[in-house]
């Protein structure tokens, strides 16, 4: 290990870990203590204010100013006792990440001094600036109003001396610039198709909600390697590094015993989110080196998501106080797991019931049936949107490695489950029998981990979704694709009622049709196997590797269709999201090839010109010191070392001009889709060309003069 090498990891060793805050004795006690739920809203907010504002959070209705400014009041004193000195609108713009813009509760006081003041005008509405967000056109940078609008769904929370609002962000003529708005808009469109379809069997659900239990993979590596690494710290993965002759194979880290810095990073973080209302709830050693998983209580779908955002930002701020640095990146590392972050994802009324969960008589297992069967035709039908709300030039290095799900959108049911969709489509009405005594037991062991999409005995678990993504990209996709697709179902049954069917027949016969339709998405095999790839296309369904071509499944007039008929987003507001998604696609892949030809330039070839060097003046000297056929022979290795160097340098120092010039044509093209293209096709095939030298190198050049940390350092926390 170089000197430089060895300050940097006992550097690492010497931090020591933060002193995790004493927790009261159970976390009950202190669970939401930062958040103003409904408990703060009880006790800071008169009767008939409570009442109002929860009728608005349960029911969606209207907030009158009068009462706007009463909760604005009750929350202003409950933060101002927390110790908040400032409040903020804290929202999702297009950069995967959240945003927000820290205001005191001061104004003058009309005497000479400062009054704490917060009205409810600023706790329902702000303007920030909407021009220096992505938006993809919808706004011209001199036309740069946008609004922050209060989302009072889920609860403001304290972080620090910050009052934080959870809030949709718009702009100034009504488009969505943000992931909050349209995730709003198909939890709507689902809870209104889901209830009528819910009235077949029961006319008292009054409504559905969409859950959803995210489980959070990351990377934690010492903060002093992080740094010594510009790769790590300007992309979040690592462009070169040969792989440890240790890493996964003894499967031995897999819910493995938790490291003790790692631990103490743990409960400071499980501290935290539960002040915030954040139901933590597992925790465990992931399969790769230094790779682990936390995962929480379900929550309704937009909370959930909320507290998903903030899990992430309280990891990256929490990690630093123990030395470490948190990965998200879907593959930081070559040669081991990469990590996702599964979407398990249900519906389920107001009554109690949970949608995707089989019952105990036959009318309850028709109900169960019918909502699997829809959510399989809007996965079927939207396959390729579906992927397209997943795909990004990071994700696209985990999918398919023989980690995780294949880029292609397939649904696992289970045998038993197979098995009665099976009997359901050839059976006769009057012949079914879905429901025994016992009711329906449905299998929910074997999850198959090659499964995008998998049924696992109460929901669906998406888990092709990436661990740095915002959840709500893939939740309104798939929330609105099931709400389209309900729609439709209840269509063609009530058309069948109104010919004189009875109504659950209507169901079963429309249910049969789906059955069949939709058999292509179901596959309960290997995702791996190139025979599923062949099989996948010739039952149509999207196979593009592309990911920049994957986003044209947003502009599929299918899918322009679905999201407007549900009212979740406009033809503009989709085509400005996929300018964005091209252009943040092109950037990334950008600033990576930056990186790797800086390194490679001014890292890697200087280091192994001077280890050649050395061993040039090793055989000179070799020459000088022995007979010529001896030192002829004795040299013999350190000249193919030396020939290997030149050669693997040379072709480093083309292919960095190459990537050069290539990224020059491609930059001068307008088309955000085509620059994604050019990138995608030119670009990122010269970046694995040349780490594959680079890593080479590494094997050969002298460990001592080696500036990096290697895999061997990064992977293994000490």
């Amino acid at each position: 290990m170089s000197k430089l090498r060895f300050r940097v990891v006992e550097t690492a060793f010497k931090k020591r870990a933060a002193e995790v805050p004493a927790p009261a004795e159970r976390p009950s006690d202190y669970f939401g203590q930062n958040v103003f739920n409904r408990a703060k809203m009880f006790k800071y907010l008169p009767e008939k204010a409570y009442e109002r504002i929860t009728d608005c959070i349960d029911n969606g209705a209207p907030l009158d100013r009068e009462t706007a400014d009463i909760v604005a009041a009750g929350m202003k004193k409950w933060a101002i006792g927390m110790g908040a000195t400032h409040y903020t609108h804290w929202f999702h713009p297009l950069t995967e990440g959240t945003a927000e813009k820290h205001d005191a509760f001061v104004e003058h006081d009309g005497k000479g001094g400062m009054v704490e003041e917060f009205s409810g005008k600023l706790l329902i509405q702000q303007e920030p600036d909407a021009s220096s967000f992505p938006n993809g056109g919808i706004r011209n940078t001199f036309e740069a109003r946008g609004y922050s609008a209060w989302d009072p769904s889920s609860p403001a929370f304290i972080v620090g001396d910050t009052l934080c609002i959870p809030t949709v962000f718009i702009a100034y003529t009504g488009e969505s610039l943000d992931y909050k708005a349209p995730l709003l808009k198909a939890l709507e469109a689902v809870n209104k198709a889901a209830t009528d379809v819910c009235h077949y069997f029961n006319p008292d659900v009054k409504k559905v909600y969409a859950y959803l239990g995210w489980e959070q993979e990351y990377f934690l590596v010492d903060e002093g390697l992080y740094a010594a690494r510009p790769d790590l710290l300007l992309t979040g993965r690592t462009l070169m590094g040969h792989e440890s002759s240790k890493n996964q194979q003894l499967e031995d880290h897999y819910f493995g015993a938790i490291p003790t810095r790692v631990m103490e990073f743990m409960k400071e973080l499980e501290i935290e989110s539960l002040k915030l209302g954040i139901p933590l709830k597992t925790r465990h050693n992931e399969v790769a080196p230094n790779q682990f998983e936390l995962a929480p209580v379900f929550e309704e779908c937009n909370l959930a998501n909320d507290h998903n955002l903030l899990v992430m930002a309280l990891m990256r701020k929490i990690s630093r106080k123990h030395g470490f640095r948190v990965l998200l990146h879907e593959k930081p590392f070559k040669g081991i797991n990469g990590s996702g972050k599964h979407n398990n994802w249900s519906l389920g009324t107001d009554t109690g019931i949970l949608l995707m969960a089989p019952g105990k008589t036959p009318e309850e297992n028709l109900r169960f049936i019918t909502f699997i069967v829809n959510v399989l035709m809007a996965v079927y039908r939207h396959n390729g949107l579906l992927k397209a709300s997943i795909s990004s030039a990071t994700n696209a290095h985990r999918l398919g490695a023989n980690e995780a799900p294949p880029a292609i959108i397939s649904s696992f049911l289970g045998t038993q489950l197979s098995k009665v969709l099976e009997h359901l489509e050839k059976s006769e009405p009057e012949d079914l029998m879905l429901a025994g005594k016992q009711g329906m037991m449905i299998d929910n062991t074997d999850r198959n981990r090659t499964s995008p999409f998998a049924f696992t005995g109460n929901r669906f678990e998406f888990r092709a979704v990436g661990s740095e993504a915002n959840c709500a990209s893939a939740m309104l996709a798939l929330n609105a694709a099931v709400a389209e697709q309900l729609k439709t179902f209840k269509t063609e049954v009530d058309a069948k009622i109104a010919d004189g069917k009875e109504t659950f027949a209507a169901i079963l016969e429309v249910l049969r049709k789906d059955i069949k339709e939709c058999k292509a998405i179901h596959f309960d095999g290997n995702g791996y196997s190139d025979e599923w790839k062949a099989e996948a296309a010739r039952r149509g369904l999207d196979c593009e590797t592309s990911v920049p071509v994957i986003f044209d499944n947003y502009l599929k007039e299918s899918s322009v269709r679905m999201f407007e008929s549900t009212g979740v987003m406009t033809r503009k507001e989709l085509e400005a999201r996929n300018e964005v998604k091209w252009e943040t696609y092109t950037k990334k892949i950008q600033i990576e090839a930056r990186v790797l030809g800086d390194l490679a330039m001014n890292h890697i070839i200087p280091t192994a010109t001077r280890y050649q060097t050395s061993l040039i003046d090793n055989v000179y000297k070799m020459k000088d010191l022995f007979p010529a056929d001896k030192a002829s022979a004795l040299s013999s290795r350190n000249l193919e070392i030396i020939e290997d160097i030149a050669n693997r340098t040379n072709f480093i120092k083309e292919k960095v001009d190459e990537m050069v010039e290539a990224r020059k044509v491609a930059n001068k093209i307008e088309s955000e889709r085509e620059k994604a293209i050019a990138y995608h096709d030119k670009i990122v095939p010269m970046l694995e060309a040349i780490r594959y030298h680079i890593d080479k190198l590494e094997l050969v050049v002298d460990d001592q003069i080696w500036t990096l940390p290697k895999y061997r350092e990064l992977l293994f926390i000490r």
